[in-house]
């Protein structure tokens, strides 16, 4: 975040990196959100720093939620009803659920995704010039001291 905060880059620039960050961390891709960022901000020539900080939202502690509001709004906006889970698994069942799950998760996201990435992108192009102007120190080190005369 400091260094997110120290950059010298425009806040457009940087709102719009961190923006592009939001977007794929709304993606139900958990554990290839960082090479996938990093990978768009160079294609896009975005902020790859404020991309990559755009991506923490998703984390293990936040991913249940952001997930599971994904797909109630895919599963809302497909008019689909809540799959019944079988208790007899194979590939036919397996196979059908993942399609119950994984379609309105995608749409969900994409929905989740813009609204999160076009408020991410607002919220940080007001935020980045008051941050700024705050003075962050740098981290203290150790003085060694100097080796002793004789």
């Amino acid at each position: 975040m400091i260094r997110l905060i120290r950059l010298r880059a425009a806040p457009n620039d940087i709102a719009k990196g961190m923006a592009l960050g939001l977007f794929i961390g709304m993606t139900p891709t958990f554990g290839f959100q960082m090479p996938l960022a990093l990978a768009f901000a160079l294609l896009l020539k975005e902020n790859k720093i404020a991309a990559l900080v755009g991506v923490w939202v998703t984390n293990p502690l936040t991913a249940p939620v952001i997930y599971g509001l994904e797909y109630e709004i895919g599963r809302a906006l497909m008019g689909m009803s809540r799959p019944d889970i079988q208790v007899f698994f194979n590939y036919d069942s397996f196979t059908e659920l993942g399609s119950e799950i994984m379609v309105p998760l995608c749409l969900g996201s994409l929905v989740f995704g813009l609204v999160v990435s076009a408020v991410g992108y607002a919220v940080t192009l007001r935020m980045v010039p008051l941050a700024k102007q705050w003075r962050v120190p740098r981290w203290p080190r150790r003085r060694i001291f100097p080796p002793k005369k004789s």
